[in-house]
């Protein structure tokens, strides 16, 4: 009988076993280290790439922060100026105010029956000093001051009589007292007469 000894065949098989089984181990780890690497220059790329975002939307926000800043500060001058522009426009409209009450109560003057005398205004309220021939001509002139646009409140503060003895003629004293309406408010009643 022949007798075969498999001790060193399977103790090959064995050895080669483990030689597979190490060269696995080592191809595995070798895969999972690749994996790492690969996985790490990914991040590590997305890191870049978010910072480069990151100083990219900082570098915008402090430009439009400049800008913000430059539109508050033209804000503030357009305010100033506005400003200004109104006190312009109301020192104006001051200037010219005087002119056009003087050339309203000379329109409204009831020709060759009445004459001024005096004449004061304090906070747009006036008084008027004058002689008329007689109470008609002052109801007259009344009339006319309440229908005018810039003047309102019109009231009789005194009337007398008064003769001028050297030639023997009775006229009557009066002094009326108005309120003298704003530019603003005259601008406001003439829309308001426009929409009408």
């Amino acid at each position: 009988m022949i007798r075969i000894n498999l001790l060193p065949y399977r103790a090959e098989r064995k050895k080669e076993n483990i030689r597979r089984q190490v060269g696995i181990y080592t191809l595995s780890v070798m895969l999972v280290a690749l994996g790492c690497y690969y996985y790490h220059l990914r991040l590590n790329s997305n890191i870049k790439r978010l910072n480069s975002e990151i100083n990219y939307t900082n570098a915008q926000v402090a430009k439009y922060k400049k800008i913000n800043r430059e539109i508050e500060e033209i804000k503030k001058k357009l305010a100033v100026l506005e400003r200004k522009t109104n006190v312009i426009k109301s020192l104006d409209a001051d200037r010219k105010a005087p002119v056009h009450v003087l050339d309203e109560l000379y329109h409204l003057l009831v020709e060759k029956r009445m004459w001024y005398t005096g004449l004061t205004e304090k906070n747009n309220q006036i008084k008027i000093q004058g002689v008329a021939l007689d109470n008609q001509t002052v109801a007259d002139f009344m009339t006319r001051l309440e229908k005018s646009k810039q003047f309102n409140n019109v009231r009789l503060a005194s009337i007398r009589k008064e003769t001028i003895k050297s030639k023997n003629i009775d006229l009557k004293k009066f002094e009326v007292a108005f309120n003298r309406v704003v530019a603003s408010s005259v601008k406001t009643q003439q829309k308001k007469g426009k929409k009408r």
